[in-house]
């Protein structure tokens, strides 16, 4: 169950959404399998996280009366206003969006999973606000692996150190590595920043932190991220269609 879940009732899912959303999750999977099997990965080795941020509490409940649990978010208030309304079941919520300082204490206290850890401020500070009574957070430290200076992330020159900082702090489980690389076209191209995260993490990684997740691959090139070593691929349009317009 996510961190901040308690029981109560959930909502009612009308047929139709949840005929819709199992077949697109459906679609998903099979993607994931077929790509698991083209390039030599074990059966189930990767996870699918369905993001649903900006999607109504009901598209989530569909999705797990289609067997999914784990679900990812980027805006704090948003996710907890869904975790309220989806309390009575037992799901597991990833904070995937960019952190800001002023929201550390409730994505502390309300995720199971940060996946764009990339600021040793931040880390302290979720470290410190981690409710005792819950377990250490499990993070994935953000890389960025293409190089924009618009995108967020650390340069992997500064991982390691990172890495090592976030694991003294204690209540931080530095699970992996995650990126959000620049679209491209063609899978050879796409599969370069993937293989420069797993490089990394081959070369970093120790017995001590051994960082099994690597965190990558969307809706359009998870086929690439799968082939280079994905265990988690971040799904959000191919399980629940285009994003609701922003009122």
């Amino acid at each position: 169950m996510g961190a901040g879940a308690t029981s109560g009732a959930a909502p009612i899912v009308p047929d139709a959404e949840r005929e819709a959303v199992a077949a697109a999750l459906g679609r998903v999977r099979a993607r994931i399998a077929d790509a698991e099997i083209r390039f030599g990965r074990a059966p189930g080795s990767v996870e699918l996280l369905a993001v649903s941020k900006v999607q109504p509490a009901v598209k989530i409940a569909a999705a797990y009366a289609a067997g999914q649990c784990a679900f990812g978010e980027s805006y704090a208030q948003e996710a907890l206003e869904k975790q309220a309304a989806l309390r009575a079941l037992p799901l597991h919520w990833h904070f995937i969006g960019r952190i800001q300082s002023n929201k550390t204490r409730e994505i502390a206290a309300g995720f199971d999973w940060v996946h764009g850890l990339c600021d040793l401020k931040h880390a302290r500070r979720l470290a410190e606000q981690r409710p005792a009574e819950l377990g250490p957070l499990k993070v994935c430290v953000q890389v960025n692996t293409s190089g924009e200076a618009s995108k967020a992330g650390l340069d992997p020159a500064m991982v390691a150190d990172f890495v090592g900082e976030c694991a003294a702090l204690g209540r931080l489980d530095v699970q992996g590595l995650m990126t959000l690389p620049a679209p491209s076209d063609g899978l050879d191209a796409q599969r370069r920043p993937f293989a420069a995260l797993r490089s990394l993490r081959e070369r970093i990684a120790t017995p001590e932190l051994p960082l099994p997740v690597l965190s990558m691959g969307m809706s359009a090139d998870l086929e690439a991220a799968v082939a280079e070593g994905a265990t988690i691929v971040r799904i959000g349009t191919a399980v629940f269609g285009p994003r609701p317009p922003v009122r």
